[in-house]
């Protein structure tokens, strides 16, 4: 396939442009300072762009079969400022101008509800506690999908849980419509693999799909 990958230098990000490119598709990562991406990524095609100006991500999403957003706010600073909502709107307009369908965004479990059968502790204590501390991060991701739910896009938003830079393993829990229950982490490179599974699967798209071990 035809991939761009926005939020490329991220750790989610480079694991998904890493991951990728072994599998033999071809990949443009849009990045905001290119030395952040890690060297051996050989064949990657790597462009400097304002993610929210439609007008700069054109050229890099013209002609794509697909665009994954692994956008995430750095700091809870610019989680309380918006970064990933105005980045999404900017990637929705452009890919409504290029006509490509198929979009994946990362967010995060929090985002949304409990699922049946989580442990009361999680549901009660856990989650609520978890949603206070990054409150504005959460804001931000929420605002995000809402823009991504009223695209026109083939869309689907991953929801992992907390993030572990740990080696792939690719085995791991997927539920399509919600959260996974019980599911407390999940590796980035876990999340890449399961990010690019979904690209080609009809029934992931226009849902929300978690992922966790």
């Amino acid at each position: 396939m035809k991939l761009t990958v926005c939020g490329a230098t991220g750790g989610t990000g480079r694991e998904v442009v890493r991951q990728a490119l072994e599998a033999g598709h071809e990949v443009t990562a849009v990045v905001r300072d290119p030395a952040r991406l890690p060297d051996g990524l050989v064949g990657v095609r790597v462009v400097t762009a304002d993610v929210t100006d439609p007008r700069t991500l054109r050229p890099v999403i013209e002609g794509r079969d697909a665009v994954i957003s692994a956008l995430g706010p750095r700091s809870r600073r610019l989680a309380r400022e918006g970064v990933v909502a105005p980045a999404t709107r900017g990637i929705l307009s452009a890919l409504e101008i290029c006509g490509v369908r198929r979009f994946v965004a990362v967010s995060a479990a929090p985002v949304g509800p409990s699922p049946q059968g989580a442990p009361f502790l999680d549901r009660r204590v856990m989650t609520p506690l978890i949603r206070r501390i990054l409150r504005d991060v959460y804001a931000d991701l929420g605002a995000m999908e809402e823009l991504v739910r009223g695209s026109g896009t083939e869309w689907t938003v991953m929801r992992p849980p907390r993030l572990l830079d740990r080696p792939l393993t690719g085995t791991y829990r997927l539920a399509v419509g919600g959260n996974v229950p019980g599911g407390h982490t999940i590796a980035r490179a876990d999340l890449a693999h399961a990010t690019l599974a979904v690209l080609d699967d009809p029934a992931t798209a226009g849902q929300v799909v978690g992922v966790a071990y």
